[in-house]
């Protein structure tokens, strides 16, 4: 390693911390890999502490905000093979479909209709695509326990009228985000248990709460592999059908 790349290291905290747009995409090119894949379970946790149970395989290939992905759900019997496929952008949202295999069919879903649960859980399908930075105004509010804290406000359609983001200073991972719409809080997701993934710092755990609903969604991610051989082909409504 040569001294001016050691340099580098040593001035990013301060030079990013002067534009919060260079903080972000920080956080991204650190979290950068040509794919990656990962098993989970995922638990809804509704009124009275009722727990729902399901889990699920996520696969994705390409650079963020110019990405495919797929999540696929393997359990319990009456979810197996329940799809949903996302080819995201850099200049606009994302294409979405639905594969369901007790009707043997795909539903794309409608730019309008992004603000809705994904599948009865606490994300909605908004919160399940890519945007890349140039798609936000951002804004450097403060320091807050060694996290830097920024404002993020979409110029695409959104659900969300603007977030707040906390990122750590020492490894450039993003720990929370709060996101409001013009009646106040809507949705809160905390990244935790970050492991040191073949050089990527990955959360196993995130945990998504739904303000209105009172209800929260909890990630376990198993089995995390990044650079694997995956191909275009693979990510397809045609692929998702042959699969399920």
């Amino acid at each position: 390693m040569n001294k001016a790349f050691i340099g580098i290291l040593v001035l990013a905290p301060t030079l990013y911390a002067q534009d919060p747009r260079q903080i972000i995409e920080e956080v991204q090119r650190r979290s950068r890999s040509n794919s990656q894949r990962y098993e989970g379970t995922l638990e809804v946790i509704g009124a009275g502490n009722r727990i729902a149970t399901k889990r699920w395989t996520f696969e994705r290939i390409g650079s963020f905000g110019d990405s495919k992905s797929k999540l696929q759900f393997t359990a319990p019997a009456e979810v197996k093979g329940v799809a949903l496929l996302i080819v995201n952008h850099p200049d606009r949202a994302s294409d979405q479909w639905m594969w369901r295999p007790s009707i043997g069919r795909d539903q794309r879903i409608a730019l309008q209709d992004r603000s809705t649960r994904f599948f009865g859980t606490d994300f909605s399908f908004e919160d399940l695509e890519e945007r890349d930075v140039q798609q936000f105004n951002f804004k450097l509010l403060g320091d807050e326990n060694g996290q830097w804290k920024i404002e993020s406000r979409p110029h695409k359609a959104s659900q969300y009228t603007y977030s707040y983001l906390w990122v750590k200073k020492d490894n450039y991972t993003m720990v929370k985000v709060e996101a409001y719409n013009k009646n106040g809080l809507i949705r809160v997701i905390d990244y935790r248990d970050f492991e040191l993934a073949s050089g990527i710092w990955t959360a196993r755990t995130v945990e998504v709460n739904d303000i209105a609903r009172k209800s929260r969604t909890i990630l376990k991610y198993d089995k995390l592999e990044y650079n694997l051989p995956l191909k275009d082909d693979d990510f397809t409504l045609q692929a998702l059908r042959r699969s399920s």
